[in-house]
C-alpha cells in the first residue's frame, strides 16, 4: 500500500488524536496519507482516486459516511471503533496501531457487503444500511408498495424500511426485522409501526425491485443510512434495488467472526 485515506468522526477529539498517530506511523513506513472529516463527503470524494485503503475512525456511523464516499471506486475500508457498538468496525484504537504494519504488507482478507440504490426521478442515491421512507410528523402515512411491478400492499404505518444484510442489525432490527448473514445479498422490507397492511418483514431475493409511492396528501421523508434526508412530496415514487456498488471491508478476524460477536454486540457489550 502506498496511499491511505483517513476519515474520522469530527466531534470526538480522540479520533483526531488517533488519526495523527496513524499518520505518523504511515509516514515511518513511507506511506503517504490524506485525512478529513467523514462528514465532509464532498471534500473526501475527490481524494479517493489512487487510494489503496480508507481508515474509518469513529464507529459504525463513521463507516456509513465512508461507504457512500468510496462506493463508486470500491476502495477497501478498515473500520476502527472508538464509538459504542461497532457492529461493522474491525479494530479498536490500540489494535489499529499494532496491526497496521502487517496490513500494509497485504495481510488480511476482503469482505464485500451489498448496498442499496434509491432512485427518485432522475437522481440515484446509495446506502450501505438502509433506505427509509417515513412520516415527517407524528402521524401515519399511506405508502403503496410494489415488488417487481406487482402490487404488494398499501401500508398505513410510520414508514417502511428497506435494508441490506448490513442494515439488518440496525434500524430494521429495532423495528422487529430479521438478522441476515453479513455477506447475504437479500433485501429486507420492514414496515414501521404498521396499522394496516402486512406487519411482518419480508426477505426479498437480490434481483427484487421495490417501488414505494406516497399517497396523495401525505408528507414523507427519504432517509439514507439515517444520515441523508430528503423531503418527499405526496405521490412521489421511490424505487429501491441492490446497488451496482458494494462496500469492501478489510478484515483480520476469521470469516466466522460475525457469529461469535453477535450475542455480545446485541447485549451492548464491547
Amino acid at each position: 500500500m502506498k496511499r491511505i485515506g483517513i476519515l474520522y468522526h469530527p466531534r470526538l477529539d480522540k479520533t483526531q488524536d488517533l488519526a495523527l498517530k496513524i499518520k505518523e506511523l504511515l509516514s515511518a513506513h513511507e506511506v503517504s496519507s490524506w485525512q478529513c472529516s467523514a462528514w465532509d463527503e464532498d471534500e473526501a470524494k475527490p481524494q479517493v482516486a489512487g487510494t489503496d485503503l480508507i481508515l474509518s475512525i469513529g464507529g459504525d456511523g463513521t463507516i456509513l459516511h465512508a461507504a457512500r464516499t468510496v462506493a463508486p471506486i470500491g476502495v477497501p475500508i478498515l473500520g476502527v471503533n472508538l464509538g459504542r457498538l461497532g457492529f461493522i468496525t474491525e479494530l479498536n484504537g490500540d489494535e489499529a496501531l499494532s496491526n497496521l504494519p502487517n496490513l500494509l504488507e497485504g495481510n488480511g482478507w476482503i469482505e464485500e457487503r451489498a448496498m442499496l440504490e434509491a432512485q427518485i426521478e432522475n437522481k440515484s442515491l446509495h446506502a450501505l444500511n438502509d433506505v427509509v421512507v417515513r412520516s415527517t410528523a407524528v402521524r401515519l402515512v399511506n405508502i403503496k408498495a410494489e415488488i417487481d411491478g406487482k402490487m404488494l400492499a398499501t401500508y398505513r404505518a410510520d414508514g417502511i424500511i428497506i435494508a441490506t444484510a448490513t442494515g439488518s442489525t440496525g434500524y430494521s432490527l429495532a423495528a422487529g426485522g430479521p438478522i441476515l448473514q453479513p455477506q447475504s445479498k437479500e433485501i429486507i422490507l420492514k414496515p414501521i409501526s404498521c396499522h394496516l397492511g402486512l406487519s411482518h418483514a419480508l426477505v426479498l431475493p437480490p434481483q427484487s425491485i421495490v417501488d414505494l409511492e406516497i399517497a396523495s396528501g401525505d408528507k414523507a421523508m427519504l432517509s439514507l443510512d439515517g444520515q441523508v434526508e430528503l423531503p418527499l412530496p405526496s405521490e412521489q415514487n421511490v424505487t429501491v434495488k441492490l446497488s451496482p456498488y458494494v462496500t469492501r471491508f478489510l478484515r483480520i478476524h476469521q470469516p466466522t467472526y460475525f457469529y461469535s460477536s453477535l450475542w455480545q454486540k446485541l447485549r451492548g457489550r464491547e
